[in-house]
């Protein structure tokens, strides 16, 4: 199905890429060239907030490779990727990697954690990630480091990649029955009491990562897992569900801890700031599920309850204005679930071994992220936003990232799965104008298609040091079983 799609790589022009997107109905922003430092790219430009000066507007999201030792400490592949964030050239580091409050909380047995048991471990990163940038690109002194806290929730996998162990806001008519649970065996479902425990553990994670250096942490609210799951608990009892106010007052309660326990220490959210309908593979793409008897839909956040295939930005608008008051620093604006619905979350043309092949272009959903970020960024000016999404973009993206930033749509441009392939992205546009074309991403998936067979994840198609490892066969032999 994939084949439907123009590729990317196929348009060789910036004249080309701008005319498929008209073809598609699509209107974005997008520069004729990569401007460099010198020529005044907005790229460039640094941001100033709470303080600090952060050097340029580059930011690289988390990146968890399901690679660290089952104690949580870091294996030479997970300090090899903070050494890459680290000579990137990107002055905005946000989380690093999602680091679990608690053992529960891992999506995997390979997860990084934010414990106090792996306290030397989130310092090597650390210090990796630093020495790395000050030895390559420079001065760190204009270098902004977070830490990613979770709790992975319904995605929870913390003993055995195969087994999975929920732990749920509320019970979900879709995404129960996907990881196993009972609608009506409520043991999965967190007390109330529970959850000020958790809470506790966040403001504990949050005071080691103030306490090794890092500026800031993410207090992870996206993609399916616990506190993203939380906003959307309509049908929850009790002082976290409910209404907006108790549907959000988990997310407050500890970004207010953390304040009152560490101070000075920075706070952001990442955000799953619109979500749809959860998708499922049809016959040739992905579909939307059956929703029907499901109408009013209420079982999402930022997804409009008359039409689960459209977003509803009111109550994340209403959200970032909360957490602007609250002192939040800043909020990197993701959608969706990779669970779910991952044409939305992360827009590709190849879909992972358990997914279904994208049911639109994927610039549609890339376009559609961008939007969102920029009707945020009109609602909320004051806020500083990072974007997401970009991936698809592949040698465009350059283009695109400096126009977005030049016309204020977003405030610094967030890179995933790019870097993996393309460490280097920021530093080289920014002294040389250039892409190196042959390691752009091409969101061959491989990258998530490695995790979910049990393998480590990484750049197989173009990273030489993944090819070489003996996990590149295994991951072939299992794209191949999955396609049988």
């Amino acid at each position: 199905m994939s084949n439907r799609f123009i590729k990317v790589a196929q348009l060789k022009t910036v004249e080309a890429f701008r005319d498929r997107l008209t073809q598609l109905g699509l209107s974005l922003p997008c520069d004729d060239s990569i401007l460099t430092r010198d020529q005044g790219s907005p790229m460039a430009a640094p941001m100033k907030t709470d303080g600090f000066t952060i050097g340029n507007r580059w930011c690289i999201h988390p990146m968890e490779g399901w690679d660290a030792n089952t104690d949580g400490t870091p294996t030479e592949f997970t300090i090899r990727r903070w050494e890459n964030f680290g000579r990137s050239g990107a002055k905005l580091i946000w989380g690093g990697e999602a680091a679990a409050v608690q053992e529960d909380g891992r999506a995997n047995p390979n997860q990084t954690l934010g414990t106090e048991s792996n306290r030397f471990g989130l310092e090597k990163l650390y210090d990796a990630l630093v020495s790395t940038h000050k030895n390559e690109i420079g001065d760190p002194s204009d270098l902004m480091i977070g830490l990613q806290l979770t709790h992975s929730g319904r995605y929870s996998r913390p003993n055995q990649k195969q087994i999975a162990e929920p732990r749920i806001a509320y019970h979900h008519p879709i995404l129960d029955g996907r990881v196993g649970i009972d609608p009506e065996d409520d043991r999965a479902v967190w007390t109330d009491a529970q959850l000020h425990e958790l809470i506790d553990n966040y403001v504990c994670s949050a005071k080691i990562a103030q306490q090794l250096g890092f500026h800031f942490v993410d207090v992870k609210c996206c993609h399916g897992y616990l506190l993203h799951e939380f906003l959307s608990a309509r049908s929850r009892p009790g002082e976290f569900g409910g209404d907006f106010e108790g549907r959000t007052r988990l997310l407050l309660t500890i970004i207010r801890r953390i304040q009152q326990e560490c101070p000075g220490l920075m706070i952001g959210v990442r955000m799953s700031v619109f979500d749809l309908i959860p998708f499922h593979a049809g016959l040739e793409a992905g579909e939307p599920i059956d929703f029907q008897n499901l109408l009013p839909y209420e079982y999402g956040f930022g997804v409009s309850a008359e039409n689960p295939l459209e977003m509803d930005l009111n109550e994340p608008i209403r959200l970032i204005k909360l957490l602007y008051e609250s002192g939040v620093f800043s909020v990197n604006l993701s959608a969706g679930s990779p669970y779910y619905n991952p044409h939305i979350q992360r827009p590709a043309i190849f879909p992972p071994s358990d997914g279904y092949p994208p049911p639109e272009d994927p610039l549609m959903g890339v376009v559609r992220q961008i939007e969102a970020v920029r009707e945020c960024k009109k609602a909320v000016p004051e806020m500083l936003m990072v974007g997401t999404g970009y991936t698809y973009l592949q040698e465009y993206l350059p283009h695109v990232a400096q126009a977005l930033v030049r016309a204020g749509w977003v405030d610094s441009v967030g890179l995933g799965r790019m870097v993996l392939s393309l460490p280097e992205l920021p530093q080289v546009t920014l002294e040389e104008g250039a892409m190196p074309r042959k390691k752009v991403c091409r969101t061959f998936s491989d990258c998530t298609s490695a995790p979910r067979n049990g393998i480590i994840s990484g750049c197989y198609p173009l990273d030489p040091f993944y090819k070489k490892l003996p996990e590149f066969q295994k991951l072939k032999d299992a794209k191949s079983a999955a396609t049988k």
